[in-house]
């Protein structure tokens, strides 16, 4: 148990200081083996390599096509075409809503969250400046959009941290709707109404809007497609993956070429964004990879029986014991879907055991599972953060608490309502 916690706390500390997990996990795994009287050499080539390539097998066409969509959905300007169709939905008066809004279509769509906070930028800059609303709030804004609800709770999102549990619960991206709904309108309505609070604060005390300093990110292609055009590739990819059930990694084929087939005019475009999505999704997998690695040499440790007794011992519904797993594990590594594939890959067999023998349905497990990964993930050594702060000028100084806000806190009583109904049966 000391072992597991000291690998964990390694883990935790060597993250917050911003060294990379593809190398800190396999040295923290080191700790745990070496504490739990495994044979070190043998620890690292068979039990975390073995942990890390099934995982990397399982869910490296999933990054990679994902990492491709959102690319393609960037490089044609039909990400920012479908940006621009909300902001002019909802008008320029409802700066923060239109941000909102923006990024959580793109998100709920299928774009990566790093390809979202791209696009949206450039427009945020432009509604922040016509309603005179300080920049301080721009990340907390593109994070609530991108980083929480239509990440984790929107039933059928295609996001990684909503399709990970249906390998461990044998569910479906809309496992749990109920649960899903209900969190993300606390998430979206609680994080709405604080943002708006802190905009008519900062103006009270004569924050507004100022020019940023570095502009290269506002440089953007005045020539998209067509909004109705800009759709269609979200719309195909949530409706064959969620209406017509196909497999996540046909819904992201059939979503690929139909860009490719509405952009056939920017086609010397395709192979560089392609090239570039795919490099960037194998840092992505990696990284995943590499945490699901530790948590297979955590599940291999005498000390992860009585660790196991520990969790499953906490007092009250056994989705608090899921939730309070995959939350602090997301904590330490600073990643949703890292925290998330540590806790499954070691309890997942457990969790799914336990629903078969309370009645607690698997999907709960997996609704819970996805809300979980993000709550502590988004701490200020999360990397989605980091990029958020590159890409606006803005530091944590100036934002983080925001992004606590919308980001952490809400997103966490949001988790605890929905479990608390579940517990009681009203859902």
């Amino acid at each position: 148990m000391f072992g597991i916690l000291l690998g964990l706390v390694v883990l935790m500390v060597l993250a917050y200081l911003g060294w990379s997990i593809i190398w800190i996990a396999p040295i923290s795994a080191g700790v745990v083996a070496l504490t739990g009287g495994l044979d070190l050499l043998e620890a690292y080539k068979d039990t975390y390599m073995g942990g890390f390539v099934s995982f990397a097998k399982s869910w490296f066409p999933v990054f990679m096509l994902g990492a491709i969509f959102g690319k393609l959905m960037e490089d044609t300007g039909m990400a920012r075409s479908v940006a621009v169709a909300m902001t002019k939905v909802i008008g320029t008066q409802r700066a923060i809503l239109g941000v909102l809004a923006s990024a959580a279509v793109l998100t709920y769509g299928g774009v990566s969250l790093f390809v979202v906070v791209f696009a949206v930028y450039p427009l945020a800059i432009s509604l922040f400046r016509e309603a005179n609303i300080s920049r301080k709030l721009i990340p907390a804004t593109v994070a609530l959009g991108a980083f929480t609800f239509t990440m984790t709770a929107l039933p059928g999102t295609p996001q990684i941290q909503n399709l990970i549990p249906m390998e461990y619960f044998k569910t479906t991206p809309t496992a749990a709707p109920a649960m899903g709904i209900i969190a993300a309108i606390i998430m979206a309505v609680g994080g709405y109404l604080y943002l708006r609070w802190q905009e008519k604060k900062l103006k009270a005390n004569g924050e507004v809007f100022t020019e940023p300093k570095d502009t290269s990110n506002l440089k953007v292609d005045d020539k998209v497609p067509h909004w109705l055009l800009s759709f269609l590739p979200l719309l195909t990819v949530l409706i064959t993956l969620n209406v017509f059930e196909l497999d996540v990694i046909t819904a992201l084929i059939l979503g690929i070429l139909l860009i490719m087939v509405l952009n056939i005019s920017k086609f010397k475009r395709f192979v560089t964004a392609i090239n570039s999505g795919a490099s960037g999704s194998v840092i992505a997998i990696i990284n995943t990879s590499a945490a699901v690695g530790f948590g297979t040499v955590v599940r291999a440790v005498p000390g992860f029986e009585k660790l196991t007794e520990l969790l499953m011992g906490v007092k009250g519904h056994p989705l608090i014991s899921e939730a309070i797993s995959v939350n602090i594990l997301a904590g330490a590594t600073g990643s949703a879907s890292g925290g998330m594939g540590i806790a499954l890959e070691a309890l997942g067999d457990k969790y799914y055991e336990i629903a078969m023998n309370t009645g607690v349905s698997p999907e709960a497990f997996h609704r819970v599972a996805s809300l979980s990964s993000g709550g502590l993930d988004v701490l200020p050594h999360n990397g989605a953060v980091l990029t958020l702060f590159a890409i606006t000028g803005m530091t944590h100084k100036d934002s983080y608490k925001d992004i606590f806000v919308v980001g952490v806190l809400i997103p966490i009583i949001a988790l605890a309502f929905v479990i608390l109904l579940t517990a009681i049966g009203i859902i």
